[in-house]
């Protein structure tokens, strides 16, 4: 195949490679399709690589089919010399017909038919992606979800979440619609108690697109939240259904938990509890470093602190976690330590956070490379207690090592 020459018309002047798809752009210049796409997007100055012509990332790509048939019929006269046929180039997406076939989602026969074809462009290409994204789809879509979740028809739910999914995009219409009412918050709810065909892949693709939505909603709809909807996240997340759920469950609780009722609604759906339970299991990293971020905030209040010292393991699970998973988790860790140490401390968790190590692991924290802010926490739980742990070991241990610091921290407590 080294031997053969290639014309070089047939080459493109981007990727130097033989053209599938020869374009036009309106400097006159050929390339391909995929090529002149992808600098059109990511260069920073969109102009003609060769003519060095302004040319807009929008502007018209007219195929080259003259060109193609010629590389077509060369590469079958070469097919003995190793020469592969170059297939016929996809026909590009076009606006109207898009929008044709958003039109068809109101006609009964043919609203499946279209989510078909939808589902196939989204899946081709970023420039379809692109394409339906500008015609609408994603606002199609929602729609469509909002009216089969009040029809109660769960037919096309896969395919339109595959569909959104792909091509979610935060515009200012989006935002809009999602910001109008919690029709879409329940539809949502809704689809992840429907009995589907694929049920972990329509959890995967609602719980992705819930956690898209949760970030563009306004505080107002955020603080109406139901407590039906807290309790299918905490299904989710101890259905283990994919790590993708997992995480954007947990972002979810995080991001919800900050407004209104919500800790209350968690706590009624003994979210600490199931929590705990979940980190017990020793997930990864990242999963831990997001259950102790959403436990540092649901301990921020009394009810929270109250289920969280209901369960035994509570304690002991976040004094292992310090100084094992991440800077980020040891700030959440002694964090829950300090709400803890200091409106729920009776002489019982006082005694436990001794016996089960979370006393030795703040001294560590002392001594860890960690940031200043965090040991300041840590020392602020050690001297606050210190009449009562002065007389461990881990805080003997800690004075011999950093008599000054330690002497100006659990000492200055005796005064």
């Amino acid at each position: 195949m080294d031997e053969i020459e290639i014309p070089q018309y047939f080459i493109c002047p981007i990727s130097l490679q033989i053209m599938k798809d020869p374009v036009t752009a309106v400097t006159g210049i050929t390339y391909d399709r995929e090529s002149i796409e992808q600098w059109l997007k990511t260069s920073k100055h969109t102009t003609c690589p060769v003519t060095k012509q302004a040319l807009p990332s929008d502007s018209d790509l007219t195929p080259n089919h003259t060109l193609w048939r010629l590389i077509q019929a060369w590469s079958a006269a070469n097919a003995s010399n190793g020469m592969d046929l170059i297939p016929t180039p996809k026909t590009p997406v076009s606006k109207s017909r898009v929008v044709k076939l958003i039109r068809d989602f109101g006609v009964p026969s043919l609203y499946m038919n279209a989510l078909k074809k939808m589902e196939v462009l989204a899946e081709d290409n970023e420039r379809k992606r692109k394409c339906l994204e500008e015609a609408g789809v994603p606002k199609a879509v929602i729609l469509l979800l909002i009216t089969c979740h009040r029809q109660g028809k769960i037919s096309c739910l896969e395919q339109a979440l595959r569909i959104l999914h792909l091509i979610w995009t935060p515009c200012s219409e989006i935002k809009a619609l999602v910001n109008q009412n919690c029709d879409f918050i329940d539809c949502l709810t809704w689809i992840l108690l429907c009995e589907t065909e694929n049920p972990v892949i329509v959890t995967i693709h609602v719980m992705v697109i819930l956690k898209r939505v949760i970030e563009v909603t306004n505080s107002r709809l955020l603080e109406k939240l139901k407590p039906e909807f807290f309790k299918q996240m905490l299904r989710v997340l101890k259905s283990k259904t994919s790590q993708q759920a997992t995480k954007s469950a947990l972002h979810i609780l995080i991001q919800t938990c900050q407004w209104g009722r919500n800790k209350s609604k968690m706590m009624d759906a003994n979210a600490i509890f199931e929590l705990i339970e979940f980190e017990l299991e020793k997930p990864e990293k990242h999963v831990t470093e997001l259950i102790i971020n959403l436990l540092a905030h649901l301990c921020s209040c009394a009810d929270g602190r109250a289920q969280f010292l209901g369960h035994a393991g509570s304690i002991a699970m976040v004094a292992k976690r310090i100084l094992k998973v991440s800077p980020a988790t040891d700030d959440r860790a002694v964090q829950i330590l300090k709400s803890i140490s200091k409106y729920a401390a009776t002489k019982h968790v006082l005694v436990e956070m001794l016996k089960v190590g979370a006393v030795t692991k703040l001294c560590m924290v002392m001594q860890a490379d960690c940031a200043a802010y965090v040991k300041e926490k840590a020392r602020g739980i050690l001297r606050l207690h210190s009449n009562l742990w002065n007389g461990s070991p881990c805080i003997a241990v800690y004075l011999l090592t950093r008599p000054r610091e330690a002497h100006g921290g659990v000492e200055e407590g005796k005064k």
